[in-house]
């Protein structure tokens, strides 16, 4: 085991090593990209989006005074991982840590809702991960220096939201999380940790358009905070998780919901 220092800011330093975060090109996937980038961290960015998400993550890394490598990649082909994490490690170093956001969500009564929008939402969320995690594992066990992946579920996987009919989405996060405990099993004696954060409600963009000001409301009522999580407040978890602070943290699901699940 590597010698980890007392020293508390020195706990959560991430210099000289390298990340890679999908879903990096918005909301709480890009947050957290800067996150690790101000902890030191290199990182590479893989989104499947085709706008300008990525190319700001990457201004606001540079600006961190670290480097970074945009990948633009989809979730779903496990080959496309295989050659994301290729690149990170020729142009960046040695993968060490792995931040797994790549995500959908939407809503339809179980009764109605398409296969087809239930399988498209099962292969990002759940599937995704899964080659996400297994293409990044792959390479940390190649280069024998162990390494961390966390990857974001939600509280959805483990309490089944009032008002919204996402049967697809509560179970592929509630999947999340298991498959991910269950990767932590496997390679835990070979120096890989895996833990989920579970987000409660979070004013992403996609929380905070207009036409949801009135779900917006709901979300805030129903949480003991009495207010939705912001981006930033995903950042120290995350951190946490894939920092020396958490050497002894595998198999974790550690819920960031404002005291949702405790109601």
């Amino acid at each position: 085991m590597a010698e980890i220092s007392l020293n508390a800011p020195a706990l959560f330093d991430l210099s000289d090593r390298v990340a890679l975060v999908t879903g990096a090109g918005s909301g709480i996937g890009q947050r957290i990209a800067l996150g690790l980038a101000q902890c030191g961290a290199d990182v590479a960015l893989l989104d499947r989006r085709t706008d300008d998400g990525l190319a700001e993550t990457a201004a606001m890394i540079a600006s961190a005074g670290r480097k970074s490598l945009q990948i633009q990649a989809d979730v779903t082909s496990g080959d496309a991982l295989a050659e994301a994490v290729a690149q990170t490690e020729q142009g960046l170093g040695p993968l060490r840590l792995a931040l797994n956001a790549a995500g959908i969500a939407n809503a339809n009564p179980c009764e109605e809702m398409e296969e087809s929008q239930y399988q498209t939402l099962m292969d990002i969320n759940m599937k995704g991960v899964w080659l996400s995690s297994q293409a990044e594992a792959r390479a940390m066990l190649a280069h024998g220096q162990g390494g961390s992946i966390v990857n974001i579920a939600s509280m959805s996987g483990v309490i089944v939201n009032r008002g919204l009919n996402q049967v697809h989405y509560n179970a592929s996060k509630a999947g999340v999380i298991h498959m991910s405990k269950s990767m932590a099993m496997e390679w835990v004696d070979r120096g890989i940790r895996v833990n989920t954060i579970s987000p409660g409600y979070t004013a992403t963009p996609m929380n905070t358009r207009p036409e949801m000001v009135h779900q917006t409301k709901e979300f805030e009522s129903q949480t003991p905070m009495q207010r939705m999580a912001s981006v930033d407040e995903m950042v120290g978890p995350a951190v946490f998780l894939l920092s020396d602070a958490a050497s002894y943290c595998t198999g974790v699901d550690l819920l960031v919901d404002g005291g949702f699940c405790c109601w």
